[in-house]
């Protein structure tokens, strides 16, 4: 019946006009004639409804008045609140404003009142850039001061933290800070610092005169005398030791003298000599083209003064006036030392010219000597490089021929004739070799060609050469592969390990050879183990010396093989040791340095070429001059099974190959031919006329690393005089069975 969304003083006098009705229509049912005891029962229910109704109603007044109560009190808090924070705000020393989104919201009465002209502008709403603006243009400001750089600049300047310092005209100084809250509100702070300035400026005076002060004392007691003059000639500032060393009077030690007044005293009363540069206007010239004046001038009393005069920067001079009477004497005392000295140098360098004279008579001696000595190591050098040839073409020849020879079927006795033979020209061999090595080795133009490279096909293809001669004496000759590479003249350490090699084959009576080698920090150290004589400790100091054997071995040779390891490893710098035990054995070791690994191998070679038994169903073109050794190298060739293509020249060769139709599988060509014709060349032209890179070995007894490398180059394989046969075979297989290139391919086209 009541509507308990209206106010509750409308809720209670609409229940106060329901209990009147209720009362009355009780009255008017007992007027009416009801019993007693039914009016009672109807009062005391109304009397429970009156009463629970007036408990709600006290109830509802209740949270009403709690409500108002709280409501009451959050007011007063917030107006406290506020009030606090004014009063905060206000009783700053400096000055503080809040700007929210860039206008002003919140500020005291100090930041507001700082400046006077811009009083009437800090009203809520105003915005930084605004602000910053009206600040610039303030009369009040002084207009040196940092604010009216930043008119219109002030967002850009929020993201630095460095504040600003302003002056206003009454030498009052203050500093503007400026922060970002975490809300991207802007907090401005201003406070003065006019008392730090003053403070800083009076310390900066007094800092000022304590050093004028200072320098006025230590400028008084310089020394030297100094003065200064201005851009028109007048004396501005002297000490006291310019006016005594110049004896200058007190009319004229005063600002405002000239300098011409000053040099006329000078010439007049002390100096001997005049001063030239009475000028002034000359005298700043001067400076301006040199930047220094130095005089120095003698006193009547034998006093040397020295004047030094330097440009100011305000178009001035500054000069220094020093005695220099103690050095000068003693430069007078120097030279005069230096004059008696020079006389004594004269007279012994007159004496060691006499002796140069006599000593180059002596060098051009010497050096004409020295020069016979080389051209004749040369001529020597010439020789054997030029005789080489000549004198292993037999040697290959008669080898080439034995060979042939002990493939036939033979008696015994004569089996055992070609055996000897063979010995003998094998030991001939060596010593033809023995001796080149030594003479190369001699020579005084002798050239070392280093490169990286493996030695595991070094090792192999030198076991493979020395194999048969360990065969032959029942040795086992082993080789321990090895990964490592060093650096090293292949030529030079594959001959000075084979000497070794050599060497423990001939000393070892039975057993075996082990070549190998180990790793020792950063070198690589290669070992030749025997289980041969052994050599003693006397033996093993002269062992390396020319002509040496070890008494007792019972090997053949002259001696000279370890000398030549000595010499060619000494020309490497690779040190070379032997440990020796009599009666157990040998190791000779060579000491490498130790490279990283290239990317490539080295070699064009295979690592352990092995003879074949097939036949060589190839086409075989042979080129060499010498009629012996082109008939003994066809003889053996046809034996392996080969159709050969003999020629003496490269002419003949192409000749007899437009003749054939057809390509040769293989090349093999003496270096050295006729008619200055090389073997080279001959390569080169063929594989030009066959269109492809035909497989071609050089034979020859030239070893000069140029010869090599143009091979390399081509890809032409290099064997030496006299020929290794089983080592010819090997690679003649392995060169004709690699997959050949396409026609016009695979060559130096340039070479056409």
């Amino acid at each position: 019946m009541i509507d308990r969304d209206l106010p509750l003083e409308v809720q209670v006098a609409q229940q106060d006009k329901i209990i009147k009705a209720l009362v009355q229509r009780a009255n008017q049912r007992h007027e009416l004639g009801r019993s007693a005891y039914s009016l009672f029962q109807s009062a005391v229910s109304l009397q429970s409804k009156v009463s629970e109704k007036t408990r709600d109603l006290e109830a509802a007044l209740s949270t009403l008045g709690q409500t108002s109560t709280d409501l009451e009190t959050s007011e007063q808090a917030r107006n406290r609140t506020e009030q606090s924070l004014t009063d905060a705000l206000e009783s700053m020393e400096g000055g503080f404003a809040l700007f929210t989104g860039g206008h002003l919201r919140v500020f005291n009465g100090y930041f507001k009142n700082l400046i006077p002209d811009v009083h009437d502008v800090i009203v809520p709403g105003l915005s930084l850039d605004a602000y910053f603006e009206h600040l610039s243009k303030s009369d009040y400001l002084a207009r040196d001061t940092e604010a009216e750089r930043l008119a219109g600049n002030a967002p850009q300047s929020l993201e630095a933290t460095a504040p600003f310092v302003f002056e206003t005209k009454n030498d009052r100084w203050f500093v503007i800070n400026y922060r970002q809250t975490s809300h991207n509100n802007i907090v401005v702070f201003q406070t003065e610092i006019t008392s730090v300035v003053r403070s800083n400026r009076l310390e900066k005076d007094q800092l000022i005169d304590a050093q004028e002060h200072f320098l006025s004392a230590a400028f008084d007691n310089m020394p030297q005398g100094v003065c200064t003059f201005s851009s028109d000639g007048t004396l501005l500032f002297w000490n006291a030791r310019f006016t005594r060393l110049l004896s200058l009077p007190n009319r004229l030690a005063c600002v405002g003298t000239s300098y011409a007044q000053v040099v006329e005293h000078i010439n007049a009363h002390s100096i001997v000599g005049e001063l030239k540069q009475e000028n002034y206007a000359v005298v700043l010239r001067y400076l301006r083209r040199n930047q220094s004046l130095h005089i120095k001038r003698r006193q009547t009393n034998a006093t040397v003064l020295e004047f030094v005069v330097n440009p100011l920067p305000d178009g001035g001079c500054i000069v220094n006036v020093m005695d220099v009477t103690v050095q000068s004497q003693t430069t007078e005392q120097l030279e005069k030392r230096v004059r008696e000295r020079t006389q004594e140098l004269t007279d012994l360098n007159k004496e060691l010219r006499d002796q140069y004279t006599a000593l180059a008579s002596i060098e051009d001696d010497l050096r004409q000597a020295k020069a016979e000595v080389e051209a004749a190591m040369n001529s020597k050098t010439r020789f054997f490089a030029a005789a080489s040839h000549d004198l292993l073409q037999p040697v290959n020849a008669a080898k080439l021929l034995i060979s042939s020879l002990s493939d036939m079927t033979l008696d015994n006795g004569v089996r055992d004739t070609v055996l000897r033979i063979d010995q003998s020209f094998q030991s001939m061999e060596s010593l033809l070799h023995a001796l080149l090595d030594i003479s190369r080795l001699e020579s005084v133009d002798m050239k070392l060609a280093v490169t990286d490279f493996a030695i595991d096909g070094l090792m192999h293809n030198i076991a493979n050469d020395m194999g048969p001669l360990a065969v032959e004496k029942g040795l086992r000759l082993e080789v321990v592969p090895s990964r490592a590479w060093v650096r090293s003249d292949q030529r030079y350490l594959a001959r000075s390990i084979q000497n070794l090699v050599n060497n423990a084959i001939q000393y070892t009576p039975s057993g075996r050879v082990l070549l190998g080698c180990r790793r020792r920090g950063e070198r690589v150290v290669v070992e030749v183990w025997d289980t041969g004589v052994g050599i003693s400790k006397a033996d093993q100091e002269r062992v390396f010396q020319e002509f040496t054997r070890v008494d007792g071995s019972g090997g053949m040779g002259m001696g000279l093989g370890l000398s030549i390891v000595q010499r060619a490893c000494a020309h490497l710098g690779h040190e070379v040791a032997v440990r020796s035990k009599p009666g157990v054995g040998s190791v000779f070791s060579i000491a490498l340095p130790m490279v990283t690994p290239g990317d490539c191998a080295q070699a064009e070679t295979p690592d352990a070429p092995m003879p074949s038994s097939e036949s060589l169903d190839l086409i075989v073109v042979l080129i060499e001059n010498d009629p012996g050794v082109l008939f003994a190298m066809t003889r053996r060739l046809e034996s392996w099974g080969a159709s050969v293509l003999a020629c003496t020249s490269c002419e003949e060769a192409m000749l007899m190959v437009r003749e054939l139709g057809m390509n040769p599988d293989v090349i093999l060509a003496d270096y050295q031919l006729d008619h200055d014709d090389n073997g080279i060349d001959g390569i080169t032209a063929l594989r030009r006329q066959a269109g492809a890179e035909l497989p071609a070995i050089l034979i020859t007894a030239n070893q000069e690393a140029a010869i090599k490398d143009l091979c390399a180059q081509l890809r032409i394989s290099v064997l030496t005089k006299p020929v290794n046969l089983p080592r010819l075979r090997s690679l003649i297989d392995w060169k004709t069975r690699q997959a050949p290139p396409l026609q016009g391919q695979g060559y130096d086209q340039s070479l056409q």
